[in-house]
């Protein structure tokens, strides 16, 4: 399929092919979903932790007799009915990560860029040379491309003058095309990528489509 290439003036300077095997995949919404929950899960300290009665400070020594005081039975000052007692079955450091194939996951990245791309919400540009790396120059080219709402822009490699210079505006994140991932392609209504981006992202995700493919077709031609 073939998509308008912009600068950042807005004005249509090329076009360009998507690999269908990246940019043309129906949505598989479970999927997506099931890597959402594997992604946020991941991204979770899980360092929260509480003492138990044989954790906290106190002495264990019985405060008072058992029998003939007219007070309750009590056995050490570190009981959790006790105040800055112990505490029961509360969290302790976990792991909370869960696991999910590499196909998967790919997939799950290509049906969103397809999904992107098919609701007219992916814009791809030439290039997005700053001439000062300014935070202004960001927001004349997303005034200048017609974006509105929050806007994910993927470079072909990391630039650090891009990210500095998008870091002031709160509806615009700044990611490379390897760093791609579900929540921030749900979590960003527009997708910008550049040429470059395009490309990184296609041979990152493409390669197993075509690997199959080619032995596919190799099979063919053995039988």
């Amino acid at each position: 399929m073939q998509v308008a290439i912009k600068d950042l003036k807005g004005f249509q300077v090329d076009t360009i092919d998507l690999d269908n095997a990246v940019f043309g995949l129906p949505m598989n919404q479970p999927l997506v979903y099931q890597a959402l929950v594997r992604q946020r899960a991941n991204a979770r300290q899980g360092n929260a932790d509480t003492k138990t009665r044989s954790e906290v400070s106190g002495s264990d020594k019985k405060p008072w007799p058992q029998k003939h005081t007219g007070r309750a039975r009590a056995g050490d000052k570190r009981s959790p009915l006790w105040r800055h007692g112990g505490t029961v079955f509360g969290p302790h450091p976990h792991t909370y990560e869960q696991a999910l194939p590499k196909k998967m996951r790919r997939l799950a990245i290509k049906c969103m860029l397809s999904d992107k791309q098919r609701n007219g919400d992916l814009l791809v540009l030439r290039d997005f040379t700053l001439a000062e790396g300014k935070t202004k120059e960001v927001a004349v080219a997303v005034t200048a491309l017609g974006l509105t709402g929050t806007v994910l822009l993927v470079t072909g490699q990391a630039d650090p003058r891009v990210v500095h210079a998008a870091h002031n505006i709160s509806t615009i994140h700044t990611l490379p095309a390897s760093l791609l991932n579900v929540g921030d392609l749900l979590k960003y209504r527009n997708l910008v990528m550049t040429v470059e981006a395009v490309r990184v992202a296609e041979g990152l995700w493409a390669k197993d489509v075509r690997r199959r493919a080619q032995a596919a077709q190799n099979a063919g031609v053995a039988a």
